[in-house]
């Protein structure tokens, strides 16, 4: 990975949503609506933040996912103008911007998908077909035409999208969808991206599957961390810290191969604040996330306890991708105190940088508590204690050498925690 990654920590942001764009493109004016984006840098700086992981801001159809010209920014979102105010303006605050790139498929009206329908025997090679000759889909969504992979216009396509981007200030790449594209192909297309941008980021959508071997086969940095995630809502929901300890000994063998992206919520799952069914977990899922390894990314609006269900219908995203107040001063009140508990453990986890690639095991654990104990190469330790029980949980655990760092509720005795609460303890520095 790139050495900068070692310390990054992503706001999450879908703009389309964000800034209150029309749902469809077709007939929508040129709005500079990434404009909006910038009064809320200094709110991603403040919240302990080191750059933008962006959705897709590309010329699409209507969400973004269905793009037509990689080479152009959705006029809903505005112009080349905007996205170099918008880079530079990050810069100053000396904040990264990663790029949603959607290279499994495209929409419909996508220039060369529409000269092979029109017979065009070169274009129609850039798609896949299955055997009856139609043109196949990315499960099952008629608007989203894939791509063939195995066609090398449409690797060198992809190639000079990624360095027109990087060019123009672009830290890294999200790869949409990447589960769904042959590993073999970001193995063909990486290295001539890498030549140009040394330093760059490129991490790839994994929701299930082998993510260790697809990293390593690829050749990306990073890959979604979707079992950590579930394991963390799930294992709070049902009161089971078994779940979780099991989770995060495949995120140790994960690590062997590739520093994974870890989240709690994203823009396409219901917000962490309405999947956990007792808000008061909702700082044991965070402490979680902050103290064990990986690159951890914030979906904007959960820093504020955002509210927001995903549904599998027409529109079902629209919940958990709302429109954006025009700055911070227009959010309610009652998100303050979430946003502050954020800044706490991001602020723990910049002072222990070395969690990044930390193994995590559980010293202790029953279905309601445990001790996750995160070490260093050079005898770093974090140890966090959960409780979910109705009841204080004193831990067996010899506590020599530890100091307690962060903690839902204060106690004389950091081995006692109280109910459905938690304490993070760290090495006593010499």
């Amino acid at each position: 990975m790139p050495h900068w990654t070692d310390h990054a920590i992503w706001w999450q942001v879908y703009p389309l949503g964000f800034t209150g764009a029309p749902a469809r493109a077709v007939g929508a004016p040129l709005r500079h609506r990434l404009r909006a984006c910038e009064p809320w840098l200094d709110y991603a700086v403040e919240l302990g933040c080191s750059g933008l992981l962006l959705g897709p801001i590309f010329a699409a159809e209507t969400h973004g996912y269905d793009t037509v010209d990689f080479f152009r920014i959705d006029p809903r979102l505005g112009d080349d103008d905007d996205f170099d105010r918008l880079i530079t303006a990050a810069a100053d605050r000396g904040l990264r911007v990663v790029l949603d790139g959607v290279f499994n498929h495209v929409g419909r009206t996508f220039a060369k998908f529409i000269e092979a329908e029109a017979g065009d025997p070169a274009a129609a090679r850039w798609f896949r077909r299955d055997a009856t000759g139609e043109y196949q889909t990315f499960e099952g969504h008629h608007h989203l035409v894939a791509l063939n992979h195995d066609e090398p216009a449409v690797a060198d396509h992809v190639q000079r999208v990624m360095n027109h981007w990087l060019d123009r200030g672009a830290a890294g790449w999200r790869l949409d969808a990447a589960y769904a594209v042959p590993a073999d192909f970001w193995a063909r297309v990486l290295p001539g991206v890498r030549e140009r941008h040394p330093q760059v980021w490129m991490v790839g959508e994994m929701i299930h599957g082998d993510y260790a071997g697809y990293a390593t086969a690829s050749g990306l940095d990073s890959v979604t961390q979707y079992e950590l995630w579930k394991a963390l809502w799930s294992s709070l929901n049902d009161g089971n810290f078994y779940e979780l300890a099991w989770a995060l000994k495949r995120h140790n063998d994960i690590l062997g191969a590739v520093t994974p992206l870890t989240f709690v919520g994203n823009h396409d799952v219901t917000r962490i604040a309405t999947r956990l069914t007792d808000q008061r977990h909702l700082g044991h899922a965070l402490a979680v996330l902050f103290t064990v390894a990986g690159i951890p990314s914030v979906y904007s609006g959960d820093e504020q306890a955002f509210q927001g269900t995903k549904q599998d219908r027409v529109g079902g995203d629209d919940e958990i991708r709302p429109v954006f107040p025009a700055d911070p001063s227009g959010l309610a009140p009652y998100g303050w105190p979430t946003y502050r508990l954020h800044q706490r453990l991001i602020g723990l986890r910049r002072r222990n940088p070395w969690l990044v690639r930390a193994r995590t095991t559980a010293d202790h654990l029953t279905n309601h508590a445990v001790a996750l104990r995160s070490d260093g190469d050079a005898g770093e330790k974090v140890l966090l204690l959960l409780n979910i029980g109705d009841e204080p949980y004193r831990f067996p655990i010899d506590l020599t050498g530890l100091r307690v760092a962060e903690t839902a509720t204060e106690t004389v005795d950091p081995a006692v925690v109280a109910p459905h609460s938690w304490t993070v303890l760290t090495t006593i520095a010499d």
